[in-house]
């Protein structure tokens, strides 16, 4: 299966715009942002689904899964909307106690990685606060980069995991829900821009700790 990047680029920033030019048009009420974030989540998700199943025919399976941890240490970047979205679903799906665990560990990620340069950043290793024996406890909501983050070797994770500050070690990543992934959060941004609306990037542990 070849795969033209530019024109899947562009397709993909087309998709992400439509959709940004949808929730600018309602106003950018609450129920149509939601909408348009669940709608980008499932573009980006069939897509994967198809890639991740024609890989395993090609006898190249991808690794990643819910319960597989070791990508779910590092500084994870979110839009405003996307974390809009995810405090949403904690506020529907959590008890006060829960999101008071969520809160905390919120806090204590921000606090290890407050602090540090963007290369010391990098390679910086702390459980994400929605990590709960091993697994994601907001999986279906996750953000952006969480989906499009895919390896093929889980060996190589691991070894990132051990050992971050080691050049050779980087894990074996798919280029191409990365850089799909990418060009919708792009092509939903620019839309905004067009409407006057902004949209700012984050750590997900720091808009945790604004609810």
């Amino acid at each position: 299966m070849e795969i033209n990047l530019k024109r899947l680029e562009n397709a993909f920033y087309s998709d992400g715009y439509r959709i940004g030019t949808s929730v600018c048009e309602s106003g950018f009420e609450e129920d149509a942002l939601y909408q348009a974030v669940e709608e980008l989540y499932h573009s980006i998700d069939r897509f994967i689904e198809m890639l991740m199943e024609y890989a395993g025919q090609s006898g190249q399976p991808v690794d990643c899964k819910k319960g597989c941890e070791w990508c779910c240490h590092q500084p994870v970047f979110a839009l405003q909307h996307e974390m809009d979205y995810l405090n949403h679903f904690i506020d529907l799906q959590f008890n006060e106690s829960q999101k008071q665990i969520i809160a905390e560990k919120a806090d204590k990620k921000k606090q290890a990685f407050g602090f540090l340069n963007e290369k010391e950043l990098l390679n910086a290793k702390f459980p994400c606060p929605l990590l709960e024996n091993g697994a994601c406890i907001a999986y279906e909501v996750r953000p952006m980069a969480c989906r499009i983050y895919l390896s093929y070797n889980v060996k190589s994770c691991i070894r990132f995991f051990q050992q971050p500050t080691d050049s050779e070690s980087i894990p074996n990543l798919l280029e191409i829900p990365l850089r799909a992934g990418r060009m919708m959060n792009e092509g939903f941004k620019a839309a905004l821009k067009l409407y006057g609306y902004s949209t700012k990037e984050f750590r997900i542990e720091e808009k945790l700790l604004e609810k």
